[in-house]
């Protein structure tokens, strides 16, 4: 592989990102939505009795309003990589790329790299955010949940995990469909069972565990990983050159 390729494809999509006022308005837009939501729920959780039944209600209340910010690296990504491919086709700035020597696997790389760290540096940036309100502004025994509890590693963990099922799931759909808002919608769909798993652990169903994390972590992880190889080896370059449908 040429990492020079690779960079070149990054910075290509970067730039592409920028003109586009669709992508620009979900990458801002949304985020600022689903932070707004959690923050708005923890202020007005009410004060806690120092029990086991309520700490364990106050835990799965705050899983719950978490679970807004776990919805941005799901769904923000695949937007993004449902129109990576796609989108750049209809513009007919598609084949002028794949006509150059770039390997799929660089081509896909490249998109994919442009899409998950914009979206690492949008959502741990409003998770900052998040944490810094909570600290300030609430209640001293929520804030001492959400930061002693398992709620700081889920998103920490689970946040690049999501984006990257989101992206290989959304490039896979972008490269064999022909309609920039059918590729989006499927996409969006595609990265949801992911989230529901973390959304389980989020809200106490499943019991939290170091091993249970890395688990699932690594399990993510390997998809993640598989997934590269997957949508390379599907990626058809002479049907996206030639116009062709499937």
């Amino acid at each position: 592989m040429s990492w020079t390729r690779i960079r070149a494809i990054f910075v290509k999509e970067l730039r592409d990102y920028r003109r586009n006022r669709f992508i620009m308005v979900t990458m801002a837009l949304m985020p600022a939505i689903f932070i707004v939501l959690p923050i708005l729920d923890i202020f007005v959780l009410p004060a806690v009795r120092a029990s086991s039944a309520a700490s364990s209600a106050l835990d799965k209340r705050i899983g719950l309003s978490l679970l807004y910010m776990l919805i941005i690296p799901a769904v923000v990504p695949a937007t993004l990589a449902g129109y990576s491919v796609v989108g750049e086709r209809e513009q007919g700035t598609l084949e002028p790329v794949l006509t150059t020597p770039v390997r799929a696997e660089e081509f896909l790389l490249g998109k994919a790299l442009a899409v998950l760290l914009p979206t690492l540096a949008i959502v741990y940036a409003m998770f900052g955010i998040f944490l810094a309100c909570v600290k300030l502004f609430a209640q001293p025994a929520i804030a001492t949940a959400i930061f002693s509890g398992q709620h700081v590693l889920v998103q920490l963990l689970f946040t690049p995990l999501l984006a990257g099922w989101s992206i290989w799931v959304g490039l896979m759909i972008s490269a064999r469909a022909s309609d920039v808002r059918v590729a989006q919608q499927l996409g969006m769909l595609a990265s949801l069972p992911p989230l529901a798993v973390v959304a389980l652990l989020s809200l106490g169903v499943i019991h939290e565990s170091v091993a249970l994390a890395v688990g699932l972590g690594t399990a993510l992880l390997v998809v993640d990983a598989v997934g590269w190889r997957v949508v390379a080896a599907v990626f058809d370059r002479e049907r996206l050159v030639t116009g062709g449908r499937t």
